[in-house]
């Protein structure tokens, strides 16, 4: 299981993990803690669905949110450092998109998805679109990010 080769990672590398989700619902923070002992590991998440959320509990700037919109890259970069600095992690993941089927625009089709993994190192973002129902949309976005994560600790950054 992803999860649990992840959660090995992070053990022998000494890091912890905190995740940022809007589109997913939490569902890349159910998928880690499908792990046993993934509280060694795994510090927590936070479910920032609202503007206000994520200003508040992520400290996403407002001017941010407000000239890119919270389907962004630069909104997702800033809830994985949030997530990051305000746990006290090393490693934050941060995901905001459009699931659908409403919330659409001609800029921002569903299934567009910003996923966002983050250390002290440096961020990486990574624009996805992907296909289906809205279930389909936040299950391919919360396994994306878990790739992602994987990599990302596989790299220089984690």
């Amino acid at each position: 299981m992803l999860a649990e080769e992840i959660g090995q990672m992070l053990r022998t590398r000494k890091l912890t993990l905190a995740t940022a989700e809007s589109c997913t619902g939490g569902k890349m923070g159910d998928l880690i803690t499908e792990a046993a002992g993934s509280s060694d590991y795994y510090l927590g998440g936070v479910v920032s669905y609202s503007n206000d959320a994520k200003i508040k509990l992520l400290g996403v700037d407002k001017k941010t949110l407000y000239a890119k919109g919270a389907v962004s890259e630069e909104v997702a970069v800033e809830m994985a450092e949030g997530a990051r600095k305000k746990l006290g992690a090393d490693i934050g993941v941060g995901i905001t998109g459009i699931a659908g089927p409403m919330g659409a625009t001609p800029s921002k089709p569903v299934g567009l998805v910003y996923i966002a993994v983050s250390s002290a190192k440096g961020s990486l973002c990574v624009e996805n679109r992907f296909q289906g129902s809205r279930h389909d949309v936040k299950k391919l976005s919360a396994e994306t990010a878990l790739v992602m994560l994987k990599d990302f600790i596989g790299t220089k950054h984690g």
